[in-house]
């Protein structure tokens, strides 16, 4: 039997890119543009540029809009590409919308405004501001464990109703708000915990946006493909196979891009330093991290 899963607009399986830096710092256009043709030939349908795991709050809006340009010119029409725009600005995450939407990009991903602590009806009228700005659908990205903010369901439910909101990304923890949301709307949820691919999408979500799949981005595939060919308990092992890796990126206390970044160094591919604040992982770290990426490798 072979299940069907809710309409995903930018695909089913989607990756949260790292920004590649030179050694220096500078902007490595080139690597991002063999970066994104590695994931897209591993089975990445979209790439989410300039997320949390991209660092945005690190880089120039100058440097976002090159960013899409390059990779728009690696991966053609083979892939999505959605744009991070959220800042804790309104005025601000509309200007990045309109040179996002120039640039080439095909959506927006938009965070709750952070650090001001926003309630709702200004959240709602925020989000509401930067859908209206350009022609280009717009995906919530609900993570109020780093904005302080959340989007509540019954917030989200209103904000469904605007013809170019269409999609979440998922970072609340709260799977019985999320079925609520799912209920009453036709909103794709996508995942961005890595750990709640098989969990969201089994319930009724469109997939997932992940930092993970910066560096086993077919694994993350494969999870989805099983699931959609009616193999549930195949899709349950082969998430389940991910954990350790996983865990490692995301659970030691440092953030995704700081693991994914090193892991990569460590494998070959582009993805160079962090910018500060952020500090490259040490050596034991990325020990252990390519230890668990050749076990889920070699599996």
């Amino acid at each position: 039997m072979t299940l069907t899963p809710r309409p995903a607009p930018f695909g089913r399986a989607l990756c949260a890119m790292i920004t590649p830096f030179t050694a220096s710092g500078a902007l490595d256009l080139d690597g991002a543009q063999r970066l994104a043709d590695r994931l897209v030939a591993q089975g990445c349908d979209g790439l989410v540029l300039s997320g949390t795991t991209g660092e945005s709050p690190t880089t120039t809006d100058t440097e976002k809009a090159e960013l899409i340009r390059a990779v728009r010119a690696a991966v053609g029409d083979r892939a999505v590409i959605v744009a991070g725009v959220g800042t804790a600005d309104t005025r601000h995450t509309v200007e990045l919308a309109l040179a996002a939407e120039k640039a080439g990009a095909d959506g927006l991903l938009a965070v709750t405004p952070y650090y001001s602590r926003p309630p709702q009806d200004a959240v709602e009228a925020h989000f509401r501001e930067l859908a209206d700005a350009s022609g280009l659908p717009v995906a919530l990205y609900d993570i109020p464990g780093r904005t302080g903010t959340r989007i509540e369901p019954e917030t989200m439910i209103r904000l469904a109703r605007h013809p170019r909101i269409v999609a979440v990304k998922d970072c609340a923890y709260d799977l019985l708000g999320t079925q609520k949301v799912l209920a009453e709307t036709e909103l794709a949820y996508y995942t961005g915990c890595d750990e709640y691919v098989l969990a969201l999408y089994a319930i009724g979500g469109s997939g997932c946006i992940g930092t993970v799949a910066n560096v086993a981005p077919r694994h993350f595939r494969s999870v989805i493909d099983a699931f959609d060919a009616g193999d549930t308990g195949e899709a349950a092992r082969l998430q389940r196979r991910t954990i350790p890796l996983t865990e490692l990126m995301m659970s030691s206390g440092l953030p995704g891009t700081v693991t994914a970044k090193a892991l990569l160094g460590r494998l070959g591919l582009p993805g160079g330093p962090v910018r500060a604040p952020l500090r490259p992982a040490g050596p034991e770290v990325t020990d252990g991290l390519l230890a668990a990426y050749e076990r889920l490798v070699a599996a």
